[in-house]
């Protein structure tokens, strides 16, 4: 049963996304479920860095991960500057 639930898991599709947040700052996490993961967010349940800012709109993400890759990518992104995720949401819209 353990093993199922094991693979169910890791079946999934992940999604790494980027948040745009009531103070103008940029949030990047990931999630097998955008819309559940952004009612936890604007509820409260989900990362503390939403305690005293709120979830404005998803303004980037991608697709198609497992969570290993899903979890290397958050991290790429978290690591780049403002400025930097700036240019990655610009390229996005261009495509």
């Amino acid at each position: 049963m353990k093993e199922a639930l094991e693979k169910e898991a890791t079946d999934k599709t992940w999604f790494v996304y980027i948040i745009l947040c009531s103070d103008n700052s940029y949030y990047t996490g990931i999630t097998t479920d955008l819309d559940r993961r952004f009612e936890q967010h604007q509820s409260g349940k989900g990362a503390k860095y939403f305690y005293g800012r709120q979830p404005v709109e998803f303004v980037y993400t991608e697709v198609g991960h497992d969570r290993s890759s899903a979890s290397q990518r958050e991290a790429a992104i978290k690591s780049l500057s403002r400025r930097q995720k700036m240019q990655l949401l610009n390229e996005k819209l261009k495509v």
